[in-house]
């Protein structure tokens, strides 16, 4: 691991411990979340400041770190990452429909290695979406299928993975 990635993955243990977050469903430390996505990240062809920007990726919208913050200490690559990687719809934008529209628009100006990122996040939490709330998965898979059309520019291993599992999911999920 280069200065950096440890230095992101420092930074993204603290934040995310100081707030007490915990992953929904399993009550693990939330720092489990960004590591897997790191792996992800890691199977494919990535730079150091994708495995920063996958360490610190819900930094912004999760625990008050500002993007100012992140391109002080990691850097201008780093904190664009990070940008593209975070929603941008608030409450005020309405239904959970529109505010996820929004975000997906956003995300689908960001750069491939953004993509990848995403691509690598939206596995993660799908595996854990549809093995622990079948009922939220319904919701939950119908906007990640949306949301495969515009990560395309991802690493394409990780779509076909991503689009497989979102796929298998919604025909064997009960609630479909």
């Amino acid at each position: 691991m280069t200065n950096l990635e440890v230095r992101a993955e420092e930074f993204a243990r603290l934040r995310h411990a100081t707030i007490g977050q915990v992953r929904k469903y399993t009550g693990e430390p939330y720092i489990v979340h960004p590591a897997a996505v790191v792996e992800l990240v890691r199977s494919v062809p990535y730079t150091r400041e994708m495995v920063a920007a996958a360490w610190l990726h819900d930094v912004v919208e999760d625990t008050g770190t500002t993007l100012a913050e992140i391109q002080l200490r990691f850097g201008k690559e780093v904190a664009k990452l990070v940008e593209m990687l975070t929603d941008v719809s608030t409450p005020s934008d309405g239904n959970r429909g529109t505010r996820k529209s929004i975000d997906r628009d956003h995300t689908a100006k960001a750069s491939p290695d953004a993509k990848t990122i995403k691509l690598a996040d939206l596995i993660d939490n799908t595996s854990s979406i549809v093995r622990h709330d079948p009922e939220f998965a319904n919701v939950y898979l119908a906007e990640k299928q949306a949301l495969l059309e515009v990560l395309r520019e991802g690493d394409s291993s990780l779509w076909g993975m991503a689009d497989a599992l979102v796929s298998a999911s919604i025909q064997s999920n009960p609630l479909a």
